[in-house]
C-alpha cells in the first residue's frame, strides 16, 4: 500500500467528520470542507491504486527498461499532482491530434 492510498484514507475519514460535525452544528463552510476533503481523499486513493498496479507491470517489463520505470513511479510517487498535470497534458494533445485527421 503507498503513502498515497494511507493519506487517501485518512482524508476520506477527516472529510466524513467534518462533513458530519458540520450538518450537525449548522456550519455549512465546515460541511463543505468536510466534502472536499473526501473527494480529495477518494482521488488520492485512486491514484494509489494507479501507482501499485504499475509496481506489477514494472516486473513484467523487459530487464533493460525496468530501472527506467521504476525511475518513473518513484517521480510519480514524490510529485502526483504534477505527474497527474502531465498526464492530463499528454491526454489533451493526443486528443487534439486525434480530431484532426
Amino acid at each position: 500500500m503507498t503513502d498515497q492510498r494511507i493519506e487517501g484514507a485518512a482524508n476520506t475519514v477527516g472529510g466524513r467528520i467534518k462533513d458530519g460535525v458540520g450538518g450537525l452544528t449548522g456550519n455549512d463552510r465546515l460541511q463543505a470542507e468536510g466534502k472536499l476533503d473526501q473527494v480529495k481523499g477518494k482521488a488520492l486513493d485512486a491514484y494509489g491504486r494507479v501507482i501499485d498496479g504499475l509496481d506489477g507491470l514494472v516486473e513484467k517489463a523487459p530487464v533493460q527498461y525496468q530501472d527506467k520505470a521504476r525511475q518513473g513511479l518513484d517521480f510519480a510517487r514524490r510529485k502526483p499532482l504534477l505527474t497527474t498535470g502531465i498526464v492530463a497534458g499528454l491526454a489533451v494533445l493526443l486528443g487534439g491530434l486525434g480530431r484532426r485527421r
